[in-house]
């Protein structure tokens, strides 16, 4: 009893506060996770809308839109009258969705994203980040601030071709890179006409969008250049308006130029070529790649082109949705592609290259 009595009196007391400090560190993931949409005014919501209908792999719990062709277009996708809101904001009180992808004009991502981010709602943007560099860092703040994760959607980054195509570039099978040229584009974004002029009125509004061509396509070459190269020291770009009775506001045929130290990207974007591209070409002293959506060529030196094995992705980064809900379960990124750093800084590249037309002088970043 005596030796009983001097363990008991020798014992300290266990304090449970770091226990549970640790715990409430922890992120609370639900066990099925919820996505709400607001807008459909940006046209690429109707390659996801059907998937989201079928709650995979995120309950739909709402779909916010006020325009009664985008509405009935949603309900013939699969969306119910239940889940129809006409006030996204309070839509969002009442859901308390973990994700919201918003398919809204570039130039309302940053009121999205002040509006959910203290809400802790994770947030899901169509390419670019934003319609300005200011709004882009903003958006990002407002993500380090509150802990929330921002995923900036380009269809590019669920191509294995792409990461193939790094992979081979970060073996040193080219050398050291010095040269990426990308061409992106296509005939035009169509017209003003049916459920496309909800999405051509906005694009084509140098506020709402942030440019023409420039800003449609030159986000994903820009964001390849800073995959490839790093951040430029200098932004030359120039721009044509080549039809403009079709797009009086804004330019449809653009070239950017980043100067590096030791390389150089020619970054093209058009609504005037004749057939779709989005095409990269990456040199090094010692080979080359040339990468499509469909597959990657490699030349050793001026050896005979050879076609790279394509991987799947894995699970979780093979689209947007469930990437996004990796992203927030891990803390970790799902592609570089997506990442809001580098996302910030194409529209950084972009804003130097609308001050290079305007000046037509080179801007440089540092």
């Amino acid at each position: 009893m005596l030796m009983l009595e001097r363990l008991v009196t020798t014992l300290k007391p266990i304090s449970l506060l770091p226990v549970l400090a640790a715990l409430a560190a922890v992120p609370v993931f639900p066990a099925e996770p919820t996505i709400a949409v607001v807008g459909l005014v940006h046209s690429h919501v109707w390659g996801h809308l059907s998937k989201m209908a079928s709650n995979k792999p995120a309950r739909l719990v709402g779909v916010a839109e006020t325009i009664p062709d985008l509405i009935a277009e949603a309900k013939r996708r699969g969306v119910s009258e239940d889940l129809i809101h006409a006030d996204w904001r309070k839509m969002l009180d009442e859901k308390k969705p973990l994700i919201v992808w918003a398919f809204v004009e570039n130039n309302r991502h940053l009121e999205i994203a002040e509006y959910c981010a203290p809400r802790k709602i994770h947030v899901m943007f169509e390419k670019p980040l934003a319609s300005t560099y200011k709004d882009s860092l903003a958006i990002r703040n407002l993500a380090r601030k509150h802990s929330i994760q921002i995923l900036t959607n380009y269809q590019m980054a669920w191509w294995p071709s792409n990461y193939a195509a790094k992979r081979l570039a970060e073996s040193g099978a080219l050398g050291e890179v010095f040269r990426v040229r990308g061409i992106v584009g296509h005939g035009g974004p169509g017209g003003p006409t049916g459920l496309n002029k909800y999405f051509f009125e906005w694009l084509t509004d140098p506020v709402k969008n942030g440019a023409g061509a420039l800003v449609d396509f030159g986000c994903y070459n820009a964001l390849w250049s800073l995959w490839y190269l790093g951040r430029p020291e200098s932004v030359f770009a120039h721009a044509n308006q080549l039809r403009p009775d079709e797009f009086p506001k804004v330019e449809d045929n653009s070239v950017i130029m980043l100067n590096y130290r030791r390389g150089v990207a020619i970054l093209e974007g058009s609504w005037d070529l004749p057939r779709g591209f989005q095409d990269l070409e990456v040199f090094g002293r010692e080979g080359s790649l040339y990468m499509t959506r469909a597959q990657v060529e490699f030349r050793k030196g001026r050896g005979e082109p050879e076609l790279l094995k394509l991987d799947p992705l894995p699970a979780g980064h093979e689209e947007p949705i469930a990437a996004m809900i990796k992203q927030i379960e891990t803390g970790q990124e799902a592609s570089p592609l997506t990442s809001l750093e580098l996302n910030a800084e194409v529209v950084e590249i972009l804003d130097a290259a609308k001050q290079s037309i305007r000046t037509g002088r080179a801007v440089r970043l540092r």
